[in-house]
């Protein structure tokens, strides 16, 4: 039985990764569209699908928060979706899905440097050496981006501005992971599903406010461009931010927390590989050596850190 939970675990958070990196396409397949359109276009639906979802248990739900929790709601939104999105897909146009799934796969990494100020962390000297292997990977990405885009000063600074873009994206994921966390533990009579919803319904209406200014961002385009836009929206929406997030709570909940926190590597693992899929090309040495360091960094932080630690980089993503 406990090999059975164990596959079925593994499976689900293989799922959610592979759904999440479904989010590193969506500014190929919609690249008219600007980074504020698709981050208001994902999100209008995402919220409009989570107040479906929690509409049966909305006035229990809302019961139980007071105005601190609301406030904490319309920040995490704001970190975890609406200014992550945004800065995730102008770095991917910029820098590329490789260099963007790269930096913001690094999140564990991050999220493990930010608790060492909690109590019970272990000391630096356990989580400095996965750190500088992440630093090296996250290093060699770069060189590599840099000197793909390097055909011109124009190309160069655009590569540089796509990679800042995907760290402000991994800081600000990160910065969501770890208040989210403490938050979920300070509201015990809300289930993390439901605080998920919520946090979608928060950000549909953040959504909403963006979307005025977004729209003007679009300037001419096709009814062809509309319509792919509203495509992706939606797709994104059901597929990552839904289903994606049910496989990550079913994971949850068969995984112990030391291999669910490995499972997040597979979402920057499939967002590499629909990178390499859509441009029609395999992987240099150069990203192969990335992503190996990659994936070493963040199973050999993970290991090393406490479990509370690995918990925060749990949440909706």
């Amino acid at each position: 039985m406990a090999a059975s939970s164990r596959f079925w675990g593994v499976a689900s958070g293989m799922a959610a990764g592979a759904l999440w990196g479904l989010v590193f396409l969506a500014p190929k397949v919609a690249p008219e569209a600007s980074p504020m359109m698709l981050t208001a276009g994902r999100y209008l639906a995402y919220g409009l699908i989570a107040a479906l979802l929690i509409a049966p248990r909305w006035r229990r739900v809302v019961a139980a928060l007071d105005w601190k929790a609301w406030r904490a709601l319309i920040w995490l939104s704001l970190a975890g979706n609406i200014v992550y999105f945004v800065f995730l897909v102008v770095g991917v146009h910029f820098a590329g899905v490789g260099a963007s799934a790269l930096i913001v796969g690094m999140v564990p990494v991050v999220v493990a440097l930010w608790g060492l100020k909690d109590k019970d962390s272990p000391p630096l000297t356990r989580v400095a050496p996965p750190i500088v292997v992440a630093a090296l990977a996250v290093g060699l990405i770069g060189w590599e981006s840099l000197s793909q885009g390097s055909g011109g000063e124009h190309g160069g600074v655009q590569t540089l501005i796509g990679l800042a873009c995907a760290l402000a994206a991994l800081l600000s994921w990160s910065a969501f992971a770890v208040g989210n966390s403490r938050w979920m533990v300070r509201l015990p009579a809300v289930t993390p599903h439901e605080w998920s919803l919520l946090t979608g319904v928060v950000t549909g209406g953040l959504a909403l406010l963006l979307a005025v200014p977004a729209v003007l961002t679009m300037g001419p385009s096709s009814g062809e461009a509309w319509m792919r836009l509203i495509g992706v929206s939606l797709g994104v929406a059901v597929f990552a931010s839904i289903i994606g997030n049910a496989f990550w709570n079913q994971a949850s909940r068969l995984l112990p927390l030391t291999m669910l926190g490995q499972m997040i590597v597979s979402e920057t693992l499939f967002a590499f590989l629909y990178g390499f899929l859509w441009e029609g090309r395999g992987p240099t040495v150069i990203e192969v050596i990335a992503m190996i360091l990659m994936v070493v960094s963040v199973i050999w932080c993970v290991r090393a850190h406490r479990p509370a630690a690995l918990a925060a980089a749990e949440g909706d993503h």
